[in-house]
């Protein structure tokens, strides 16, 4: 059957990206997109939105500023729409609260009609008589269950299903017990008051979601009777690089740097740079030692332990339903084993894989060398030319366009690059330069344009 007028893009995953790439289709004359999440409304980390927490990227850093800040869906139209723009202008926050940026990405997600939530999608297909993408979603009933099943076609596809949150294998067992309370970060307010009844309780993981985690665990624990300890693989607790011309690797400009380095090259540079955005905001490292200096006030140290460059080596749950860790100082190569009540895992998130998702497509996808999916210049996963439409990706990218990759100051330059290559024209203009860094003696054009191709784009509706 002749499937229905198929859409020109179809968005999988509503987070932050994707919400910013619908954002900016939105004013598009002639672009027929729908995006679809499984979820019944928009949602961003909300174990982690702590009340002081607050987002690391400068407020213009929001959904679509740093490509049109024209456009309806800024952040100070947000505080405008809800009579806050004075309120805000005296308050002097250049770094919103993340449960701000959360009401904002809820506000705007509640405007645009394109966005389609409750709508899982499960799996995508090339469909070779039509030249369209097929893709099946189910509708999940309240109770679980599926309620419906459906199928969609489009032109293009752009992922955008995120991350999820990672437990070393050591603790998966653990984590998997039901009423053991060994629960990830991710989840951290839901369980906050169970965990803030345990008597003795361990953070791992020495990144900011756990740097944050221990300090609220801090200010909620009585003073002399805090017993608490945090502890992770890092050689410190150190601060994420934050210097101005550090903060120039999240640019458009390092980002074509690194996309155009040798896969190798690139391969080594990513560990190496995790301080660029896996340490701690110095601000919370401060507020945590002022934290603890504060308790030391009438004399005594606080019933407290941390300890870098640790590794867990195993858990297991004792026989009086308390947790047993094994661990091991990697620099010492000392090991003790640390009982424990209830614990944390700052872990951090993997990207979801695109595996199961892509399935039917993995015989027209192209890999590198370690089996991962080469991702071109206008964030493209390589297909081979019989499919004539692209499957753009969205923080999926991080091996072949770096650190950049995860960052929300990026979202507008990333999505209104997409838009350019999908629409085969500069519907929105990207800046020439973005760095005062000069990346490599021999840099490459810095903007890099839309290029239409006219095997692989279609005409819009309105014969553009």
């Amino acid at each position: 059957m002749t499937p229905p007028t198929p859409y020109d893009l179809l968005g999988i995953g509503i987070g932050p990206f994707n919400l910013s790439l619908a954002a900016l289709a939105h004013p598009l004359p002639g672009l027929r997109t729908a995006f679809y999440d499984r979820c019944p409304g928009f949602t961003w980390h909300p174990g982690l939105l702590l009340d002081d927490a607050t987002v690391q990227v400068p407020f213009l850093a929001d959904l679509v500023t740093l490509a049109d800040p024209t456009s309806p869906w800024t952040f100070l139209n947000h505080l405008r729409a809800r009579d806050r723009l004075y309120p805000f202008y005296f308050a002097e926050h250049f770094h919103i609260r993340r449960t701000e940026y959360d009401a904002y990405c809820r506000w705007v997600a509640g405007h645009l009609p394109a966005l389609h939530f409750g709508h899982q999608v499960d799996t995508v297909r090339w469909d070779a008589r039509h030249a369209l993408f097929e893709a099946e979603f189910t509708r999940p009933a309240p109770d679980g269950r599926t309620a419906a099943t459906g199928r969609v076609h489009a032109r293009n596809i752009v992922l955008g299903i995120g991350t999820e949150p990672w437990t070393p294998e050591p603790l998966r067992p653990l984590a998997a017990t039901p009423g053991l309370p060994v629960v990830h970060a991710e989840d951290y307010l839901a369980h906050r008051d169970t965990l803030l009844a345990a008597g003795h309780i361990t953070v791992i993981g020495t990144g900011q979601s756990g740097a944050e985690v221990y300090l609220d665990l801090l200010r909620h624990r009585p003073a002399g009777r805090e017993r608490l300890h945090w502890i992770g693989r890092t050689g410190a607790f150190a601060p994420m690089e934050y210097s101005k011309l550090g903060l120039e690797h999240f640019t458009p400009d390092h980002t074509r740097y690194f996309h155009a380095l040798p896969e190798p090259v690139r391969d080594r540079l990513v560990p190496a740079q995790w301080q660029l955005h896996k340490g701690v905001d110095a601000a919370t490292l401060a507020a945590i030692h002022d934290e603890l200096y504060r308790r030391t006030l009438h004399g005594g140290w606080p019933d407290t332990v941390l300890t870098p460059a640790v590794h867990v080596r195993a858990a297991r749950r004792t026989a009086r339903a308390r947790i047993e860790l094994h661990l091991e100082h990697i620099h010492q190569q000392t090991r003790t084993r640390l009982t424990t009540d209830a614990v944390v895992l700052a872990t951090g998130h993997r990207a979801r894989p695109l595996d199961r998702l892509l399935g039917p497509l993995e015989p027209h996808l192209r890999r590198d060398r370690a089996g991962r999916p080469r991702v071109d210049a206008h964030f493209r996963l390589g297909l081979d030319r019989s499919l004539t439409g692209g499957v753009y990706v969205q923080n999926a990218e991080l091996h072949t366009h770096g650190v950049g990759t995860p960052d929300l100051g990026l979202a507008a330059w990333r999505s209104a690059t997409i838009l350019n290559h999908l629409t085969g024209r500069t519907v929105y203009a990207l800046p020439a330069r973005t760095a005062f860094t000069t990346f490599g003696l021999h840099p490459r054009t810095r903007q890099v344009p839309p290029a239409r191709q006219a095997a692989r784009l279609t005409p819009l509706a309105d014969g553009t």
